[in-house]
């Protein structure tokens, strides 16, 4: 971040959810499936997922294809007239909620997908390895509680990998990966890493994957309020900035260029996500483009942050974060509106730890 003014879920139960088809044209090898299909059957999955899980009609997840069913409860009522918040943005242009709190309900949000797990991919590569623990330890209190998670830890040192109490539904899964001579080359292989794996195995242990950086702590609640098909996190240095002073790829010989006169938000690339299918699609095109670049002897300004940016912009994601989820306490003075710090940088010597 920069700144600036195992499980194999075979078959499922009731509730639990299903992969949206619309996006599987685009994920490599799976081939075009939506030609012949009926606006009404939107249901559909590769056969070689057929195969491991089975999947019904009614077993759809929110965002997906059906919405469930919740349990009967009591809360308070919503005011039509009487909005949440008035102070900050609720809402992109295009409907997608940006999520501050105040705005949610916790209770409703956790019985819509109490069927859900959640996978979370973290890179401790080299030296980055020591902030595991206090990662793993503030996640067991935050992250998540209450619902499945599998955590998936990215590193060149297994050996280090420390031994952290998790709860009952809870696992991590270590996932032993080369490392790099440049800190650069680290982040931006992180997305041909979680593309390879997604296909590999997470599209059959896991509904969502939200992918963060490890050199952060947990401070307070990140819950199932964040989950949606894709959801990008707004940058803590540029929530207040013009389009023109975002930092994103300017020279059009790159795959992540951006012009000057386009942009919603500067997301961060510490922390994304949404269904394996669309992480999948993420990964998979920002890789790809930062191959086209590799080859052209282009390196883009912030390296994956960049491109995760440009797919963002033509991709629109379907949830934002707002700063609440990233911050860093060091750098930026908090504003009154930011009423909670769900998610934040662990000081440290950037230096030391790169090299």
């Amino acid at each position: 971040m920069h700144y600036y003014p195992l499980r194999n879920r075979g078959s499922r139960g009731p509730g639990d959810t299903q992969i949206p088809s619309n996006v599987f044209s685009l994920i490599p090898g799976w081939g075009q499936r939506r030609e012949s299909q009926s606006q009404d059957d939107r249901c559909v999955v590769p056969q070689q997922m057929l195969e491991t899980k089975q999947f019904s009609g009614s077993n759809c997840h929110l965002g997906t294809c059906r919405v469930p069913e919740v349990p009967r409860m009591v809360y308070a009522k919503a005011q039509v007239l009487k909005p949440t918040r008035a102070d900050v943005l609720v809402m992109t242009p295009w409907f997608a909620p940006i999520i501050w709190d105040g705005v949610f309900d916790s209770t409703i949000l956790d019985a819509q997908f109490q069927n859900a797990t959640i996978g979370l991919t973290v890179f401790a590569i080299k030296k980055y390895v020591v902030f595991l623990e206090l990662f793993l330890q503030t996640a067991e209190k935050h992250f998540m509680v209450g619902h499945r998670v599998t955590y998936y830890v990215f590193t060149d040192r297994p050996t280090d990998v420390p031994r952290v109490p998790l709860a009952e539904g809870r696992q991590l899964v270590v996932l032993e990966v080369r490392n790099y001579s440049r800190w650069q080359d680290v982040s931006m292989h992180r997305m041909e890493m979680i593309s390879n794996f997604s296909q590999q195995r997470f599209l059959l242990e896991v509904d969502y994957l939200v992918c963060m950086d490890v050199d952060m702590k947990f401070s307070d609640h990140v819950g199932v309020e964040i989950l949606s098909p894709l959801f990008g996190t707004l940058h803590p240095g540029f929530y207040r900035a013009a389009r023109e002073a975002f930092t994103y790829e300017r020279r059009p010989q790159s795959q992540a260029y951006i012009p000057r006169d386009e942009g919603d938000f500067y997301y961060a690339g510490g922390f994304f996500g949404g269904s394996v299918v669309e992480v999948l699609q993420l990964t998979t095109a920002c890789h790809q483009a930062m191959v086209v670049d590799r080859a052209n002897g282009i390196e883009a300004v912030w390296h994956d942050e960049s491109h995760l940016n440009k797919y963002l912009l033509y991709h629109k994601p379907t949830k934002v974060l707002s700063p609440e989820y990233l911050w860093d306490e060091q750098m930026l003075q908090r504003p009154p509106f930011l009423r909670k710090l769900r998610y934040v940088a662990v000081p440290k010597n950037h230096a030391e730890i790169r090299n």
